[in-house]
């Protein structure tokens, strides 16, 4: 079997003069990831189908200069704290932080110049059965208003079978709040949108929004709503159901709670098929939830640079994550960090069809 390798190319100067790199993984079997230092960014992620005809699947942006402007998240490794914190104010151990407000009167993502905006360290490792990338960054004491100086630690690596995984760790020197995810936008088929895309999410519960995207209490159950994906449903079938919650937000962008949530245990959490099933890909995670944004903002100001247009549900995100706004609700999973702890967190994207008989 072939051997997996790492390779870096400049990519570009990034803001404040530093240089970019991209570093391409290949898994020497039909896989490769293409990753920036420039916001830990997936840039490309290209999968065979069934009949071994390669695609680009994550959508992206042509050049380091269009990655640099204000863009919603295209591939973005998300940090201090994404989704959303309400009104960008929370209390620990008694103090109360303030975050930079950029979404509707809250704050997203970590705010506007989160961990998405930021330039990596890197060092790359090759080996007999996976290649890897791993990426570090220090983010001090009041970074975005968050406490504590944190350093984290990010590994994009692809594996020989064409797994593809991210391994997350962090550690602070003061307690604070952490909750990180990848912000691919996935298609992965030929059509323009994922209307078509048959969806299947391992959660018998969701968090219903109000609209602002902040979660209006408890967990609801899906049963009897368009958000049961406990069997695989066409995303064109669910949306045109009659729901007020999907019609606030013009598809999903709603976090599901998963079964099973034993703290560190890596299960399946989703699975995404091409509309004629050429592809399919599987999210694996150690996380409580994941959010699902079905694009439903784009409007073709973005394109890939290769004649794509990003345009309203263009692409879905299935991002891997703690329960938004967890630190003003006791109830859900606790995101505080404290010295001396490590946070680690894996998600995997498999892709079974490259292994099933054809």
């Amino acid at each position: 079997m072939p051997r997996p390798t790492a390779h870096r190319t400049p990519f570009g100067s990034a803001p404040e003069d530093a240089e970019a790199d991209l570093w391409t993984l290949d898994s020497g079997t039909g896989v490769r990831a293409e990753v920036l230092t420039y916001g830990g960014i997936l840039h490309r992620l290209s999968v065979p189908d069934v009949r071994g005809r390669s695609r680009q699947i994550v959508r992206s942006l042509p050049a380091m200069d269009d990655y640099a402007k204000d863009h919603p998240y295209f591939g973005a490794l998300v940090g201090r704290y994404a989704n959303r914190i309400a009104h960008g104010s929370f209390t620990l151990d008694g103090t109360t932080h303030r975050i930079p407000l950029n979404d509707r009167g809250h704050a997203l993502h970590g705010g506007p110049e989160g961990f998405h905006t930021r330039v990596w360290a890197a060092t790359a490792q090759e080996g007999d059965t996976a290649a890897s990338v791993t990426l570090r960054l220090h983010s001090p004491d009041g970074d975005m208003g968050f406490p504590g100086a944190l350093d984290v630690c990010a590994t994009y690596a692809l594996d020989a079978s064409g797994t593809f995984s991210l391994d997350c760790t962090a550690a602070t020197d003061r307690a604070t709040v952490v909750n990180l995810t990848q912000h691919a936008y996935f298609n992965l088929g030929d059509d323009a949108d994922i209307l078509g895309h048959t969806l299947e999410v391992d959660a018998d519960h969701y968090l219903p929004v109000d609209p602002e995207g902040i979660p209006e209490g408890d967990p609801a159950e899906v049963r009897g709503t368009p958000f049961d994906l406990r069997e695989p449903r066409v995303l064109r079938e669910r949306f045109a159901l009659p729901n007020e919650q999907l019609a606030a937000a013009g598809g999903y962008d709603h976090c599901w709670v998963l079964r099973d949530p034993a703290p560190g245990r890596l299960r399946r959490a989703a699975r995404l098929t091409a509309p004629d099933a050429s592809r399919v890909m599987e999210v694996w995670t150690t996380e409580p939830g994941i959010q699902v944004y079905s694009g439903n903002l784009l409007d073709g100001t973005f394109t890939d640079g290769e004649g794509r247009v990003h345009d309203r549900h263009g692409a879905v995100c299935l991002e891997t994550q703690h329960l938004p706004d967890s630190p003003n609700r006791p109830g859900y999973p606790s995101t505080v960090l404290r010295p001396g702890r490590t946070l680690r967190t894996r998600t995997e994207w498999r892709f079974p069809h490259l292994r099933a008989p054809h």
